[in-house]
């Protein structure tokens, strides 16, 4: 750098993750209730000259949501960091060793809710960036972060409106990076590369209600549920594809609404979900289960049994991202720092992303979530810290040096 950057560099101060996750931590924030922890890190970024928006979305039936976009630096290649700032609720607060809020660190351990998954990831991005703008602070190329309140709640008012605003303000993403805690044992030992489907639904068996003690008078819906159960989860979905594990259908939730003891009940039902590889589309899916469903839809002793499939709410595509460029700048990135390579991995739930691959190539990488939504979440400070140089060597790759 010459004279002139380095003055430029003096003006940006690095941020400390190990603080910013504390004071992210300390500032509640369970969803959709996010503002107080995006005050916190505004404050963070605003420094380091950041441009930074607040819009909040609405939709009817659902609480309003505040989020946040910060960019900085022009050009032509876009990289978005992205996550979430809402947290799941605590439960019993007396359960904790710590209270959930307080953002206590012990023995090199800081505890919280959200210290996990994912405002230690958070915290981790944004000192990234500071130490990135310190030694780079005028990089080719434009920076942002994506934030929302609203990735633990309905995910309606959160990052795919965020997204839209962004498109709609003339915002084109080259990449981007999702904070999830994607690591298995050690900070960067995985990364997602992409994520399996989503799809959820009811089936709902119809019968007669009638007196426990006169059953020839009623139609008992519930042995033809537990028929049509085994029937639909007696065989796999399918054995896992190259890139992706195998399916998934679990019942997650079996009931009739009856909370009387001689009163068969006039309805049951039994709530769905699989989770879905590249083998599926959610139109598949769903057709598989029907006509596994109609197959097996007469009991012997017990007639036709009258069902129905209700589609669940936020279900989602499998997708693959394939941006070698982008894979190996983060792999490059991890090995430099953690000494070896990461594994690349399309396992386990949901996440933003599957908003975001609709806009750039994106991948995931956070900390290790063995105690994410966990009484006592709580994460090594050091984990932090290298997540951080991490990110930061990730950003010198991304953005080549001129």
């Amino acid at each position: 750098m010459g004279p002139a950057a380095d003055a430029a560099a003096h003006l940006v101060n690095e941020i400390d993750p190990a603080e910013l996750a504390t004071a992210l931590i300390r500032a509640p924030s369970v969803t959709p209730m996010a503002d107080e922890a995006l005050n916190v890190l505004e404050a963070a970024l605003a420094p380091l000259g950041f441009n930074i928006e607040r819009p909040v979305f609405s939709e009817p039936g659902t609480p309003d949501v505040e989020n946040l976009f910060a960019a900085i630096g022009e050009g032509d290649f876009h990289l978005a960091f992205a996550g979430h700032v809402d947290v799941v609720p605590t439960g019993e607060a007396e359960a904790w060793r710590h209270p959930p809020f307080a953002g206590v660190s012990e023995e090199g351990i800081l505890y919280g809710r959200g210290a996990v998954d994912m405002k230690g990831s958070i915290a981790a991005m944004a000192a990234a960036a500071s130490r990135f703008l310190a030694r780079r602070p005028r990089f080719d190329g434009r920076l942002s972060f994506l934030i929302t309140g609203d990735e633990e709640g309905p995910c309606i008012n959160g990052t795919n409106k965020l997204l839209q605003w962004a498109k709609a303000r003339g915002e084109r993403f080259s990449a981007a990076l999702v904070g999830e805690p994607t690591s298995a044992a050690r900070v960067g030992d995985q990364i997602k590369v992409g994520r399996r489907g989503s799809f959820s639904a009811t089936l709902v068996v119809e019968g007669r209600q009638g007196h426990a003690a006169y059953p020839h008078l009623a139609d008992n819906p519930v042995p033809g549920l537990l028929h049509l159960l085994a029937a639909l989860t007696a065989t796999p979905l399918d054995a896992g594809s190259e890139r992706f594990e195998a399916s998934t259908l679990e019942i997650v939730d079996i009931a009739t609404g009856n909370e009387a003891w001689n009163v068969i009940p006039g309805k049951a039902w039994a709530r769905l979900n699989s989770r879905f590889n590249d083998l599926w589309t959610q139109q598949s899916l769903r057709a598989e289960w029907e006509r596994r469903l109609a197959a097996a839809a007469s009991l012997p002793g017990h007639g036709e049994i009258r069902w129905r499939l209700e589609e669940g709410p936020a279900a989602s595509a499998s997708f693959l991202t394939r941006d070698a460029a982008l894979i190996e700048s983060l792999s490059d990135a991890v090995a430099a720092i953690a000494g070896a390579r990461p594994q690349l991995s399309t396992g386990g739930g949901t996440s933003d992303a599957r908003f975001i691959k609709d806009y750039c190539p994106v991948v995931e990488l956070g900390l290790v979530g063995a105690t994410m939504h966990q009484t006592d979440e709580r994460v090594p400070l050091a984990e932090i810290g290298e997540l951080a140089r991490v990110y930061e060597a990730f950003l010198d790759r991304i953005f080549k040096a001129a």
